[in-house]
């Protein structure tokens, strides 16, 4: 009797581990079907919104056009400045641009905010000669040693052929990376592409831990490494994403670049720079505000303290009062999910507003 008890206990204790098996393996099932389910609601969700997601982005573009269209129709403002309205300032209370706004248009279940930046506060590094990258890479804080390679090679990575600049280089260097690809030989389409030069790390871009072009390692020796590990021990000033575009009319505008960008043309040095903005920014020295005071020509460079006449004259070969190439960001919102629209628009005139490029990010 007491064997047939033992093994009545051990039968049991075995029937209790199988269904507790079972139940584990019901839990994981009932949980990876549930995991699927919200899986598939998201998805379909997100399919339901994609229509008025690509409406949100689109209505915002539609609305950054007519901003800088209208803006270049306002005959008494001849310049684009950082108090108008398309850029985010006060604007003028007479203009018909006063009641629009850029935050939380709503259109439908969303809305949508915008921001635009004129590409000509930047240099367009497609049209930048020896002189203007060189002081591009004293400003980033580049040595002397590394800044004649990187001149050489952005020169190389520019120009239509395979003739090596003395520092540079074409695609017999980048043959020989890991992976290999060959040099452009062409303009740059993005800022980002500066990381597939040679010498040029992400640091010097200001694109630490964003991602981009992967960089390319040599297939011999640690030189490669040896280098991004000093250049990022060295610690840069600024950044090349900074100072340059890649889509510009080639002119800097006075009234919105910065004084690093104003510093990359000969003859401006720092003190100049900030003279520049005092200037325009007025008497409460704030930008983007009502008392702001635009250039409403390039001569008006003269009355700035340590420029010449004849400074003011040569500085039409670099600067204007205007811009034509405005970079959009769009947000729009549904239901507390957020997307976002970048867009390249060109202004030829008031009725002629080109969108170059849009996509999401």
């Amino acid at each position: 009797m007491m064997r047939l008890g033992n093994s009545t206990r051990r039968s049991g204790g075995i029937a209790l581990i199988m269904v507790m098996i079972v139940i584990a393996v019901l839990a994981i099932i009932v949980g990876a079907f549930a995991y699927s389910m919200r899986v598939e609601t998201i998805l379909a969700r997100n399919s339901e919104n994609e229509p008025e997601f690509d409406w949100l982005g689109r209505s915002g573009v539609e609305l950054a056009r007519y901003l800088v269209g209208q803006q270049l129709a306002i005959g008494m403002e001849p310049y684009d400045s950082l108090n108008q309205k398309w850029a985010g300032g006060p604007g003028n209370s007479n203009s018909i641009l006063a009641n629009v706004s850029l935050e939380n248009n709503v259109v439908g279940r969303g809305k949508f905010s915008i921001k635009i930046e004129d590409q000509e506060r930047k240099f367009n590094i497609n049209m930048a000669d020896e002189m203007i990258l060189k002081q591009a890479c004293i400003l980033v804080g580049v040595g002397p040693t590394e800044s004649s390679a990187i001149v050489d090679s952005i020169l190389d990575w520019r120009d239509p052929d395979e003739a090596t600049h003395l520092s540079g280089a074409e695609s017999e260097y980048y043959l020989n990376l890991v992976p290999p690809y060959r040099c452009k030989n062409g303009p740059l389409d993005d800022i980002s592409e500066l990381l597939l030069i040679r010498g040029i790390v992400p640091e010097m871009c200001g694109m630490k831990g964003v991602g981009g072009p992967v960089v390319a390692q040599p297939k011999t020796g640690g030189t490669r490494l040896a280098l991004i590990q000093a250049q990022e021990a060295a610690g840069y000033t600024n950044s090349f994403m900074n100072l340059f575009c890649v889509a510009s009319m080639g002119l800097i505008n006075l009234n919105t670049a910065t004084a690093e960008v104003l510093r990359l043309i000969p003859g401006v040095d720092e003190n100049i720079a900030e003279a520049i903005l005092k200037r325009r920014r007025g008497v409460d020295g704030a930008e983007k505000t009502e008392d702001d005071l635009p250039f409403r020509s390039v001569g008006e460079l003269q009355g700035i303290p340590g420029i010449s006449p004849q400074g003011a004259q040569q500085a039409n070969r670099f600067f204007s009062v205007r811009s034509a190439t405005f970079e959009v960001t769009v947000t729009a919102e549904i239901d507390g999910r957020t997307r976002t629209m970048v867009a390249l628009l060109r202004r030829n005139a008031p009725n002629d507003v080109r969108v170059l490029v849009c996509r999401w990010k």
